[in-house]
């Protein structure tokens, strides 16, 4: 058999392993030169408001995603239970990405909506009352530590750098929007204003106390938004376009 040459030769197994994998990177990487962008422009997605945004940043600082992924992924079984799979331009703005591998809690890609924020603030304190199956940690002390974000405009900022395409207008009224989310019309901002910079965006007060902004205030804008900001009643596939 030819192929007896190969295995009793490791030099030229070597060369041979060697030209196989060069042939298959070149298959998947060379392709990549010749587009733009390997993520769609989807219409919807938007960068993260500033409340939304400090939300994420306690999101991440609780762990949530060492049990929560965000990343519904296109089988049958997903989608019945979740949801539209998830999109890649979804995740665009998110640095890192919630992706996640682990379920010990359900998928929260699309758990925008689907609860009040009454709901959202109940589970978070105490997750038994709401599901007595929950294995998942109380984070009461959220509604109690009230929340400063005067960094704002820095952050955003900064995302900018990274590649976000936050305006000199977001970033001049990032602390007005972010009091303006959280508290509505008794913000320092137009709650108008605010939507027309970010489309979508959740406002009101979300853990029940108008007198300050807390972590719950925050964490609960950003779960709100999940999953909500593609339409996929009209969403289709760059594929599907021609169809």
């Amino acid at each position: 058999m030819k192929h007896e040459i190969f295995e009793k030769n490791t030099i030229l197994l070597a060369i041979g392993i060697l030209i196989t994998i060069s042939i298959g990177g070149l298959v998947q990487i060379v392709p990549l030169y010749f587009i733009d962008s390997t993520i769609e422009k989807v219409d919807g997605v938007r960068p993260y408001s500033p409340l939304e945004l400090a939300g994420r940043n306690i999101y991440v600082r609780e762990g949530c995603y060492l049990c929560h992924s965000q990343q519904i992924r296109p089988f049958r079984d997903e989608v019945e239970r979740y949801g539209h799979y998830s999109l890649a331009a979804e995740s665009m703005y998110d640095h890192p990405f919630q992706w996640g591998s682990k379920r010990t809690g359900p998928d929260l890609a699309r758990v925008g909506g689907k609860y009040s924020n009454a709901w959202h603030v109940a589970h978070l304190i105490r997750p038994q009352d709401v599901v007595p199956e929950s294995v998942m940690p109380m984070y009461k002390f959220l509604s109690e530590k009230e929340l400063s974000f005067n960094d704002a405009g820095a952050h955003l900022s900064a995302l900018r750098a990274a590649g976000d395409p936050y305006t000199d207008e977001q970033i001049a009224q990032a602390a007005s929007d972010f009091a303006t989310q959280a508290m509505g019309d008794a913000g320092e901002g137009d709650t108008d204003e605010l939507l027309t910079r970010y489309p979508k965006a959740v406002i009101g007060d979300f853990d029940g106390n108008p007198e300050k902004i807390t972590e719950m205030d925050a964490l609960v804008a950003y779960l709100q938004m999940l999953g909500t900001l593609v339409d996929f009643t009209t969403y289709k596939p760059e594929g599907d376009m021609a169809r």
